[in-house]
Protein backbone atom coordinates (compact mmCIF):
# COMPACT_ATOMS: atom_id res chain seq x y z
CA UNK A 1 0.00 0.00 0.00
CA UNK A 2 0.94 3.26 -0.90
CA UNK A 3 1.23 5.31 2.54
CA UNK A 4 0.85 9.30 2.80
CA UNK A 5 3.26 10.82 2.11
CA UNK A 6 4.25 9.24 -1.10
CA UNK A 7 8.14 7.87 -1.09
CA UNK A 8 10.43 9.67 -2.33
CA UNK A 9 10.39 10.12 -5.76
CA UNK A 10 13.57 11.92 -6.90
CA UNK A 11 15.30 10.79 -9.85
CA UNK A 12 18.58 8.85 -9.42
CA UNK A 13 20.88 8.19 -11.94
CA UNK A 14 21.47 4.65 -12.92
CA UNK A 15 25.15 3.15 -12.49
CA UNK A 16 24.87 1.67 -15.60
CA UNK A 17 22.85 2.03 -18.89
CA UNK A 18 19.66 0.41 -19.12
CA UNK A 19 19.95 -3.40 -21.17
CA UNK A 20 18.63 -2.61 -24.76
CA UNK A 21 19.11 -5.56 -25.99
CA UNK A 22 15.66 -6.82 -25.17
CA UNK A 23 13.74 -4.05 -24.91
CA UNK A 24 10.24 -5.25 -22.90
CA UNK A 25 8.24 -2.40 -24.08
CA UNK A 26 7.81 -0.72 -27.25
CA UNK A 27 4.45 1.20 -28.66
CA UNK A 28 5.12 -0.03 -32.20
CA UNK A 29 4.62 4.57 -33.05
CA UNK A 30 7.38 4.49 -35.09
CA UNK A 31 9.74 2.57 -37.41
CA UNK A 32 13.05 3.49 -35.64
CA UNK A 33 14.25 0.99 -33.38
CA UNK A 34 14.04 2.85 -30.07
CA UNK A 35 15.23 0.74 -26.87
CA UNK A 36 13.51 3.51 -24.66
CA UNK A 37 10.98 6.23 -24.78
CA UNK A 38 11.34 9.27 -22.59
CA UNK A 39 9.19 12.02 -22.34
CA UNK A 40 10.37 15.39 -21.19
CA UNK A 41 8.32 16.82 -18.19
CA UNK A 42 7.69 20.30 -19.33
CA UNK A 43 8.41 23.44 -17.34
CA UNK A 44 4.54 24.39 -17.92
CA UNK A 45 1.79 22.80 -17.03
CA UNK A 46 1.20 20.88 -20.18
CA UNK A 47 0.44 18.04 -21.47
CA UNK A 48 0.08 16.35 -17.75
CA UNK A 49 4.03 16.97 -17.21
CA UNK A 50 5.58 20.17 -15.10
CA UNK A 51 8.37 19.03 -12.63
CA UNK A 52 7.69 21.32 -9.91
CA UNK A 53 11.68 22.26 -9.92
CA UNK A 54 13.03 23.81 -12.89
CA UNK A 55 16.41 23.05 -12.22
CA UNK A 56 15.48 19.52 -10.56
CA UNK A 57 14.45 18.95 -14.30
CA UNK A 58 16.85 20.11 -16.01
CA UNK A 59 19.42 17.56 -14.08
CA UNK A 60 16.80 15.09 -14.88
CA UNK A 61 17.12 15.69 -18.29
CA UNK A 62 20.74 15.72 -18.66
CA UNK A 63 21.16 11.89 -17.07
CA UNK A 64 18.42 10.48 -19.28
CA UNK A 65 20.28 12.35 -22.27
CA UNK A 66 23.49 11.02 -20.48
CA UNK A 67 21.54 7.25 -20.47
CA UNK A 68 21.15 7.57 -24.17
CA UNK A 69 17.08 7.58 -23.56
CA UNK A 70 15.84 10.55 -26.21
CA UNK A 71 13.05 13.13 -25.62
CA UNK A 72 9.63 12.43 -27.36
CA UNK A 73 7.90 15.66 -28.53
CA UNK A 74 4.40 13.02 -28.92
CA UNK A 75 1.87 11.31 -26.90
CA UNK A 76 2.05 7.63 -26.25
CA UNK A 77 0.25 7.12 -23.27
CA UNK A 78 -1.95 8.52 -20.71
CA UNK A 79 -3.30 7.35 -17.32
CA UNK A 80 -7.00 8.00 -15.73
CA UNK A 81 -6.08 8.25 -12.05
CA UNK A 82 -9.06 7.66 -9.73
CA UNK A 83 -11.01 6.41 -6.56
CA UNK A 84 -13.63 3.94 -7.34
CA UNK A 85 -17.55 5.16 -8.06
CA UNK A 86 -16.04 8.28 -10.01
CA UNK A 87 -17.74 7.32 -13.43
CA UNK A 88 -14.03 5.79 -14.37
CA UNK A 89 -15.72 2.79 -16.60
CA UNK A 90 -18.03 5.48 -18.39
CA UNK A 91 -14.94 7.38 -18.84
CA UNK A 92 -13.12 4.49 -20.24
CA UNK A 93 -16.08 3.37 -22.72
CA UNK A 94 -16.46 7.38 -23.65
CA UNK A 95 -12.74 7.32 -24.97
CA UNK A 96 -12.56 3.87 -26.70
CA UNK A 97 -15.38 4.50 -28.82
CA UNK A 98 -13.34 7.57 -30.35
CA UNK A 99 -10.60 4.76 -32.13
CA UNK A 100 -8.00 7.37 -31.24
CA UNK A 101 -7.50 7.08 -27.21
CA UNK A 102 -6.59 3.57 -26.83
CA UNK A 103 -8.62 0.87 -24.50
CA UNK A 104 -8.23 2.24 -21.48
CA UNK A 105 -9.39 -0.88 -18.89
CA UNK A 106 -7.69 -1.70 -15.34
CA UNK A 107 -5.09 -3.87 -16.87
CA UNK A 108 -2.59 -3.62 -14.01
CA UNK A 109 -5.11 -4.19 -10.87
CA UNK A 110 -3.32 -7.13 -8.92
CA UNK A 111 -6.08 -9.39 -8.58
CA UNK A 112 -7.19 -9.09 -12.09
CA UNK A 113 -3.45 -10.20 -13.49
CA UNK A 114 -3.64 -13.67 -13.80
CA UNK A 115 -7.08 -13.45 -16.11
CA UNK A 116 -5.37 -10.71 -18.27
CA UNK A 117 -2.12 -13.37 -18.83
CA UNK A 118 -4.75 -16.44 -19.73
CA UNK A 119 -6.34 -14.33 -21.85
CA UNK A 120 -3.12 -12.66 -23.53
CA UNK A 121 -1.68 -16.30 -23.72
CA UNK A 122 1.29 -15.23 -21.60
CA UNK A 123 3.83 -17.94 -20.90
CA UNK A 124 4.88 -18.32 -17.43
CA UNK A 125 8.59 -18.23 -16.15
CA UNK A 126 10.45 -21.30 -15.29
CA UNK A 127 9.16 -20.72 -11.65
CA UNK A 128 5.57 -20.41 -12.46
CA UNK A 129 5.50 -16.50 -12.27
CA UNK A 130 4.90 -13.98 -14.72
CA UNK A 131 7.63 -12.32 -16.76
CA UNK A 132 6.49 -9.03 -16.31
CA UNK A 133 8.02 -7.50 -19.55
CA UNK A 134 5.83 -9.93 -21.45
CA UNK A 135 2.88 -8.61 -19.04
CA UNK A 136 3.21 -4.82 -20.22
CA UNK A 137 4.04 -5.49 -23.65
CA UNK A 138 0.84 -7.60 -23.69
CA UNK A 139 -1.11 -4.76 -21.93
CA UNK A 140 0.05 -1.64 -24.43
CA UNK A 141 -0.75 -3.80 -27.47
CA UNK A 142 -4.23 -4.88 -26.18
CA UNK A 143 -5.12 -1.11 -24.85
CA UNK A 144 -3.50 0.89 -27.89
CA UNK A 145 -5.32 2.14 -30.51
CA UNK A 146 -3.87 2.42 -34.04
CA UNK A 147 -1.91 5.36 -34.04
CA UNK A 148 -0.21 3.94 -30.88
CA UNK A 149 -1.93 5.79 -28.63
CA UNK A 150 -2.20 3.25 -24.99
CA UNK A 151 -4.79 3.93 -22.31
CA UNK A 152 -5.27 2.64 -18.80
CA UNK A 153 -6.92 3.16 -15.96
CA UNK A 154 -5.40 2.88 -12.31
CA UNK A 155 -6.43 3.45 -8.67
CA UNK A 156 -4.80 4.59 -6.10
CA UNK A 157 -4.35 0.98 -4.21
CA UNK A 158 -2.68 -0.18 -7.55
CA UNK A 159 0.08 2.38 -7.88
CA UNK A 160 2.67 0.89 -5.32
CA UNK A 161 1.80 -3.15 -7.15
CA UNK A 162 3.08 -1.46 -10.19
CA UNK A 163 5.81 0.22 -9.61
CA UNK A 164 7.20 -2.39 -7.38
CA UNK A 165 6.75 -4.61 -10.65
CA UNK A 166 8.10 -1.89 -12.98
CA UNK A 167 11.45 -1.91 -10.75
CA UNK A 168 11.64 -5.27 -11.15
CA UNK A 169 12.18 -4.69 -14.89
CA UNK A 170 14.17 -1.28 -14.27
CA UNK A 171 15.85 -1.60 -11.27
CA UNK A 172 18.72 0.57 -11.83
CA UNK A 173 15.38 3.36 -11.94
CA UNK A 174 13.67 1.82 -8.93
CA UNK A 175 12.35 4.65 -6.61
CA UNK A 176 11.67 7.02 -9.38
CA UNK A 177 8.01 7.09 -9.94
CA UNK A 178 8.11 9.12 -12.91
CA UNK A 179 10.96 7.27 -14.92
CA UNK A 180 9.52 3.81 -14.45
CA UNK A 181 6.49 5.07 -16.14
CA UNK A 182 8.12 7.22 -18.53
CA UNK A 183 10.41 4.13 -19.42
CA UNK A 184 7.30 1.80 -19.17
CA UNK A 185 4.56 3.81 -21.16
CA UNK A 186 6.69 6.74 -23.17
CA UNK A 187 5.56 10.14 -22.72
CA UNK A 188 2.46 9.96 -20.71
CA UNK A 189 -0.23 12.30 -19.83
CA UNK A 190 -2.57 11.81 -17.23
CA UNK A 191 -6.12 12.31 -16.09
CA UNK A 192 -7.29 12.77 -12.70
CA UNK A 193 -11.15 12.16 -12.23
CA UNK A 194 -12.65 12.51 -8.88
CA UNK A 195 -16.08 12.94 -7.32
CA UNK A 196 -17.33 16.18 -4.97
CA UNK A 197 -20.01 14.37 -3.36
CA UNK A 198 -18.24 11.86 -0.93
CA UNK A 199 -20.94 10.50 0.38
CA UNK A 200 -22.45 9.77 -2.71
CA UNK A 201 -19.66 7.67 -3.74
CA UNK A 202 -19.33 5.53 -0.63
CA UNK A 203 -22.56 5.25 -0.93
CA UNK A 204 -21.69 4.06 -4.40
CA UNK A 205 -19.15 1.81 -3.74
CA UNK A 206 -20.60 0.26 -0.50
CA UNK A 207 -23.98 -0.87 -2.47
CA UNK A 208 -21.06 -2.38 -5.40
CA UNK A 209 -19.09 -4.55 -2.81
CA UNK A 210 -22.41 -6.36 -1.67
CA UNK A 211 -24.43 -6.69 -5.04
CA UNK A 212 -21.34 -7.08 -7.28
CA UNK A 213 -22.60 -5.31 -9.66
CA UNK A 214 -20.51 -2.27 -10.79
CA UNK A 215 -21.25 -1.18 -14.08
CA UNK A 216 -24.16 -2.08 -16.44
CA UNK A 217 -23.31 -1.83 -20.41
CA UNK A 218 -26.01 -0.21 -23.16
CA UNK A 219 -28.66 -2.09 -23.19
CA UNK A 220 -27.71 -5.68 -22.03
CA UNK A 221 -30.29 -7.16 -19.75
CA UNK A 222 -29.46 -5.84 -15.84
CA UNK A 223 -27.59 -7.93 -13.99
CA UNK A 224 -28.85 -9.85 -10.80
CA UNK A 225 -27.34 -8.37 -7.27
CA UNK A 226 -25.54 -11.28 -5.81
CA UNK A 227 -27.01 -10.53 -2.44
CA UNK A 228 -29.95 -8.06 -1.20
CA UNK A 229 -27.35 -4.75 -0.25
CA UNK A 230 -27.99 -3.49 3.11
CA UNK A 231 -26.85 -0.29 4.81
CA UNK A 232 -24.39 -0.03 7.19
CA UNK A 233 -23.57 3.22 8.19
CA UNK A 234 -19.87 2.50 9.91
CA UNK A 235 -18.95 0.99 7.00
CA UNK A 236 -20.24 3.99 4.65
CA UNK A 237 -18.05 5.98 7.31
CA UNK A 238 -15.44 3.90 6.38
CA UNK A 239 -15.32 3.85 2.97
CA UNK A 240 -15.68 8.13 3.13
CA UNK A 241 -12.39 8.33 4.72
CA UNK A 242 -10.46 5.73 2.17
CA UNK A 243 -12.25 7.93 -0.76
CA UNK A 244 -10.75 11.40 1.29
CA UNK A 245 -7.21 9.36 2.07
CA UNK A 246 -7.30 8.32 -1.49
CA UNK A 247 -7.79 11.84 -3.19
CA UNK A 248 -5.33 13.33 -0.67
CA UNK A 249 -2.95 10.40 -1.93
CA UNK A 250 -3.37 11.33 -6.08
CA UNK A 251 -2.76 15.25 -5.35
CA UNK A 252 0.68 14.70 -2.96
CA UNK A 253 2.08 12.36 -5.59
CA UNK A 254 1.16 14.08 -8.52
CA UNK A 255 2.96 17.32 -6.86
CA UNK A 256 5.60 15.32 -5.59
CA UNK A 257 6.23 13.94 -8.84
CA UNK A 258 6.08 17.13 -10.65
CA UNK A 259 3.02 16.26 -12.78
CA UNK A 260 0.22 18.29 -13.88
CA UNK A 261 -2.80 16.39 -14.55
CA UNK A 262 -5.88 17.14 -16.40
CA UNK A 263 -8.87 17.59 -13.85
CA UNK A 264 -12.31 16.02 -14.60
CA UNK A 265 -15.43 16.14 -11.92
CA UNK A 266 -17.56 13.34 -11.87
CA UNK A 267 -20.64 15.32 -11.64
CA UNK A 268 -19.60 17.19 -14.91
CA UNK A 269 -18.78 13.88 -16.54
CA UNK A 270 -22.20 13.04 -15.44
CA UNK A 271 -23.63 15.78 -16.46
CA UNK A 272 -22.05 15.95 -20.42
CA UNK A 273 -20.14 12.85 -21.04
CA UNK A 274 -19.38 13.53 -24.61
CA UNK A 275 -18.39 17.15 -24.05
CA UNK A 276 -15.84 15.93 -21.29
CA UNK A 277 -14.54 13.01 -23.53
CA UNK A 278 -13.71 16.15 -26.24
CA UNK A 279 -11.86 18.12 -23.41
CA UNK A 280 -9.90 14.83 -22.76
CA UNK A 281 -9.15 14.16 -27.02
CA UNK A 282 -7.91 17.98 -27.30
CA UNK A 283 -5.96 17.71 -23.81
CA UNK A 284 -3.97 14.71 -25.04
CA UNK A 285 -3.78 16.72 -28.39
CA UNK A 286 -5.12 13.55 -31.00
CA UNK A 287 -8.11 13.46 -33.41
CA UNK A 288 -10.72 11.40 -33.96
CA UNK A 289 -10.76 9.08 -37.27
CA UNK A 290 -13.69 10.23 -39.59
CA UNK A 291 -16.93 8.57 -38.82
CA UNK A 292 -16.76 7.54 -35.27
CA UNK A 293 -18.91 9.35 -32.96
CA UNK A 294 -18.30 9.56 -28.99
CA UNK A 295 -20.39 6.98 -28.00
CA UNK A 296 -21.83 6.80 -24.21
CA UNK A 297 -21.70 3.01 -23.64
CA UNK A 298 -22.40 2.28 -19.71
CA UNK A 299 -26.13 2.80 -17.88
CA UNK A 300 -26.38 4.89 -14.80
CA UNK A 301 -26.93 2.70 -11.74
CA UNK A 302 -27.24 5.19 -8.93
CA UNK A 303 -31.42 5.25 -8.05
CA UNK A 304 -33.74 5.61 -5.63
CA UNK A 305 -32.14 3.31 -3.18
CA UNK A 306 -29.17 4.86 -3.30
CA UNK A 307 -30.94 8.30 -2.19
CA UNK A 308 -32.92 6.58 0.90
CA UNK A 309 -28.98 5.44 2.12
CA UNK A 310 -28.07 9.14 1.63
CA UNK A 311 -30.77 10.39 3.42
CA UNK A 312 -30.55 7.46 6.52
CA UNK A 313 -26.75 8.39 6.82
CA UNK A 314 -27.31 11.75 7.62
CA UNK A 315 -30.08 11.14 9.87
CA UNK A 316 -28.09 8.98 11.73
CA UNK A 317 -24.96 11.09 11.49
CA UNK A 318 -27.50 13.58 13.21
CA UNK A 319 -28.74 11.66 15.78
CA UNK A 320 -25.67 10.74 17.12
CA UNK A 321 -24.38 13.84 17.03
CA UNK A 322 -27.42 15.45 18.83
CA UNK A 323 -26.68 12.33 21.16
CA UNK A 324 -22.88 13.00 21.43
CA UNK A 325 -24.33 16.82 22.31
CA UNK A 326 -26.50 16.00 25.28
CA UNK A 327 -24.09 13.09 26.31
CA UNK A 328 -26.38 10.90 25.76
CA UNK A 329 -23.68 8.98 23.81
CA UNK A 330 -20.47 8.79 21.97
CA UNK A 331 -20.92 10.14 18.51
CA UNK A 332 -19.43 8.21 15.62
CA UNK A 333 -16.23 8.42 14.61
CA UNK A 334 -16.41 10.62 10.74
CA UNK A 335 -13.89 11.07 8.50
CA UNK A 336 -13.14 14.63 10.33
CA UNK A 337 -12.27 12.82 13.32
CA UNK A 338 -10.86 9.54 13.05
CA UNK A 339 -7.19 9.10 12.56
CA UNK A 340 -5.66 8.02 9.32
CA UNK A 341 -6.58 4.25 8.59
CA UNK A 342 -3.80 2.57 6.70
CA UNK A 343 -6.21 0.04 4.78
CA UNK A 344 -6.61 -0.03 1.08
CA UNK A 345 -9.62 -1.55 0.13
CA UNK A 346 -9.09 -3.43 -3.42
CA UNK A 347 -10.82 -1.14 -6.06
CA UNK A 348 -12.97 -1.57 -9.24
Amino acid sequence: MRELPPRATAYRAPTARPDCSRPPFRHGRTSDEVCFEMGRGSRTPDKGHAPIDVQDGDRRQRSLDHAGIPRMEHIDSYLICATPRTGSTLLCGLLASTNAAGQPESYFRQPDEQSWAARWDIVRASDGGLEYSEFVRAAISAGRTDNGVFGARIMWGTLDHLFDRLASVYPAYAGGDFDLLSLAFGHTSFIYLHRDDLLAQAVSWHRAEQTNVWHQVGREESKRPEREPRSDFDQICKLVQTIEEHNSAWRAWFASVGIQPHIVRYEDLNADPVGIACEIIDFLGLKIPPGHLIETRNRRLADELNAQWIDRYRAELAARSTASSTGAGGIAPTPATKPARRCITAAR
